[in-house]
C-alpha cells in the first residue's frame, strides 16, 4: 500500500497576505505609469531643428489666438505668413513684429483670395516649402436653437470653418509635403460634444473627422497633422455681448408658431442659463492655445490632439465618453423649459 506524504512547505499566498500582493500590483502600476510620464516629457521636449528658416502660415490673424500666436513665432524667429480678413488688422499686425513677419489679407470664403494667397506663399517660400500651416480662421455667431436659426445661418459659420478651412488646405498641401511639414487644424472641444445649436459645433465636428483623414492619408509623405480642441476661453469669439445680441436678434425674428411654442419669457431665462454656463467656466489665460499650437508645430513629436483648458480636459472630454443618456441629462437639466 502506497505511503502518500503530506509536504511540509506551504504554498506562499498561506504565508503572505493577500493585501500585499495589492500593494505590489499597486506599486508596479504606479511605477509604470511615473515612467511614462518621465518618457512622455522627455520625448515632447524634443525640438526640430533648422526653426529660424521655416515658414508657418497661418489664416485669421485680426485677433484672438491666430494674432497671438503670429507675434509669439516672430519673436522666436520662425518666418510668420499671416493672413488677416481687413487690411487694417494686417496693419496693426505688422506694427508689432519683426520684418520676417510677412501679412495677406484673405478671406477664406472665397476661393479667387485663396487662389492669390497660394500664389503669394509660393514666391514666399521659394523650394523651402511650407512647414506650418494653421487654420485658425473661424467665427462661432450666429449660434441659438436649432429652430431659431435657418440655412442661411448654418451656411454662415460651416463656410468659414469648415469648408474655407478645407479648400486653404487643399490649395497649400503640397508645398506642405515639400517640406514634410505640419498643418495644424483649430476646431473646438465642441468637435467632441455638442451642447448648443447652430453651425459653429457641426462645422467643428467636419474639422475633426477631415483632420483625422487628413492625417492618415499624409503619414506616408512625413506630415503631421495635430487638432487643437480649446474649452471656453476670453476671446472675441464668446464675447458675452456680442453672443446675447445675436441670440436675441434670431429670437426676435422667430416665426410667431415658434415664439408661441417657447413662451415669450423663454428667451430671458435662456440666456441667463447659457451667460452662467460661459462665465462659470471661462478662462482668462489665452495663452494655453498658442502654447499648444506652436508645440504642434516644432516638436519633433507633436500631439495629435491638444485639449487647452482645465473645462475641456475635466468636464467636457470626460462627459463626452459617457452613455448618451447620462450625458444628455447632465446638459438639459438645468436648460428652462418651454411654456
Amino acid at each position: 500500500m502506497a505511503i502518500q506524504h503530506r509536504s511540509s512547505v506551504q504554498p506562499v499566498t498561506d504565508n503572505v497576505p493577500l493585501f500585499l500582493f495589492g500593494q505590489m500590483w499597486l506599486y508596479v502600476l504606479l511605477s509604470s505609469v511615473v515612467l511614462y510620464l518621465l518618457y512622455r516629457w522627455s520625448r515632447e521636449r524634443q525640438e526640430v531643428s533648422n526653426l529660424t528658416s521655416k515658414y508657418v502660415l497661418i489664416t485669421g490673424c485680426d485677433t484672438g489666438f491666430g494674432n497671438i500666436l503670429a507675434r509669439q513665432l516672430d519673436k522666436h524667429g520662425m518666418r510668420v505668413l499671416a493672413t488677416c480678413l481687413t487690411q487694417e488688422a494686417a496693419e496693426q499686425l505688422k506694427k508689432v513684429s519683426s520684418e520676417r513677419l510677412k501679412t495677406f489679407q484673405l478671406d477664406v470664403t472665397k476661393t479667387e483670395t485663396i487662389k492669390a494667397a497660394t500664389e503669394w506663399v509660393k514666391q514666399q517660400v521659394g523650394d523651402n516649402g511650407l512647414w506650418g500651416l494653421v487654420n485658425n480662421a473661424g467665427i462661432a455667431i450666429p449660434t441659438a436653437l436649432t429652430d431659431w436659426l435657418t440655412i442661411n445661418d448654418f451656411h454662415k459659420v460651416i463656410n468659414v470653418n469648415l469648408i474655407g478651412l478645407i479648400e486653404v488646405t487643399l490649395s497649400m498641401l503640397g508645398m506642405v509635403k515639400k517640406a514634410r511639414g505640419r498643418v495644424v487644424n483649430i476646431s473646438s472641444i465642441m468637435g467632441r460634444i455638442s451642447f448648443i445649436g447652430g453651425g459653429y459645433t457641426v462645422s467643428k465636428y467636419g474639422v475633426e473627422a477631415f483632420s483625422d483623414n487628413l492625417r492618415r492619408d499624409l503619414r506616408c509623405f512625413g506630415v503631421k497633422v495635430s487638432i487643437i480642441e480649446p474649452g471656453f476661453f476670453k476671446t472675441a469669439i464668446i464675447d458675452v455681448q456680442r453672443v446675447e445680441n445675436s441670440l436675441r436678434a434670431n429670437w426676435s425674428r422667430v416665426p410667431a408658431e415658434t415664439r408661441e411654442s417657447y413662451g415669450e419669457a423663454y428667451i430671458d431665462t435662456f440666456w441667463k442659463y447659457q451667460k452662467d454656463l460661459i462665465q462659470s467656466t471661462v478662462s482668462t489665460d489665452v495663452s494655453k492655445v498658442p502654447n499648444c499650437i506652436e508645440h504642434a508645430l516644432i516638436a519633433v513629436y507633436p500631439r495629435t490632439r491638444y485639449s487647452p483648458g482645465w473645462d475641456a480636459k475635466f468636464l467636457w472630454i470626460p462627459l463626452s465618453y459617457l452613455p448618451t443618456v447620462i450625458s444628455d441629462f447632465l446638459l438639459t437639466y438645468r436648460t428652462p423649459k418651454p411654456a
